[in-house]
């Protein structure tokens, strides 16, 4: 029954021809596995937030050591 009254609002808005069935879903295909061109730019990423995360911390430090 909510089925159907959420299908009837959706009809009244007009979205109803916008929103893919179940038979309009392709298969998608699977990796079987991961690029390793995306793997490196993932430890490239990290490897820099830690870099500058780590400046970050030592900047503070100096700055503190130096204002006492």
């Amino acid at each position: 029954m909510g089925l159907f009254v959420l299908d009837v609002v959706l009809w009244l808005l007009g979205v109803r021809g916008h929103i893919p069935q179940f038979g309009d879903f392709r298969p998608v295909p699977s990796e079987t596995s991961a690029n390793p061109s995306v793997l490196k730019r993932i430890l490239t990423a990290f490897v820099a937030v830690f870099a500058v995360l780590s400046l970050a911390v030592w900047a503070t430090v100096w700055l503190a050591i130096r204002l006492l």
